[in-house]
């Protein structure tokens, strides 16, 4: 598959990993939420999933073969997504920590079964029916999609690193002593700029800014004082 044909099924499974999300969160508050980071109506961790799977278990046939790799792929692509976005911004975006069986509250049972049981329709029958469709299309039309999806889907890109790094630099500069007391005011001085922080503090409503308690220089004074106990401790045994 060349990169165009692969940036399609990105954009496809995107969408469709946005419209599960949107679902759920309508099924679980009755209300209808725009999800993800990017203002368009894509999650790209959807994408990316699904195109691994595509990729490293296309030319599997066994359903339970299928089933396991394509839920330890798409379990670690979420673990690492969380550990990144955690460091890059200090927020812990999602925690599975009030669910049985999760691993650091970053990925739990329930979710890797249900990465399982999607990949086994990503492999079977979305993928092979989407590049089948995509095909269908002549080269003209196949070309006008894919620039006029890539050029919106890079603008937004772009508009919305603007808008995470708005939100980093909210949370750099509100020093608090708890978890609970920085995410409270991250989320209300997020709310009070302009929609798109609105929108992301929606999108998200169950994100944690993460304190960091200890700068550098303070931890390099720690470990000094701690040094010269050892030291002083070794000195009066020694005695």
């Amino acid at each position: 598959m060349g990169f165009k044909m692969l940036f399609m099924l990105f954009i496809i499974y995107s969408i469709l990993g946005w419209a599960i999300e949107v679902m759920d969160c309508y099924i679980l508050n009755r209300k209808w939420v725009n999800r993800g980071f990017l203002i368009g109506p894509y999650c790209p961790i959807y994408g990316c999933g699904a195109l691994l799977m595509s990729l490293l278990v296309s030319n599997e046939h066994d359903i339970v073969s299928t089933f396991l790799k394509c839920m330890a792929i798409c379990s670690i692509l979420e673990y690492l997504t969380s550990l990144i976005m955690e460091k890059l911004f200090h927020t812990r975006w999602w925690d599975y920590s009030n669910k049985k069986f999760n691993i650091n509250g970053r990925i739990c049972l329930e979710t890797m079964v249900l990465f399982g049981l999607g990949g086994i329709a990503v492999i079977h029958l979305g993928t092979p029916a989407f590049i089948f469709d995509l095909k269908l299309l002549s080269s003209l039309w196949f070309n006008i999609l894919f620039y006029i999806l890539f050029i919106l889907f890079f603008i937004d890109l772009i508009v919305s690193y603007n808008i995470i790094r708005g939100f980093r630099k909210v949370t750099s500069n509100i020093k608090k002593d708890s978890t609970e007391e920085m995410t409270q005011m991250v989320r209300k001085t997020l709310k009070e700029k302009n929609y798109f922080y609105k929108r992301l503090v929606i999108s998200f409503p169950n994100f944690q800014s993460i304190v960091k308690k200890y700068d550098k220089k303070l931890e390099r004074q720690k470990k000094k004082i701690k040094k010269d106990k050892e030291k002083l401790k070794k000195m009066m045994n020694s005695k």
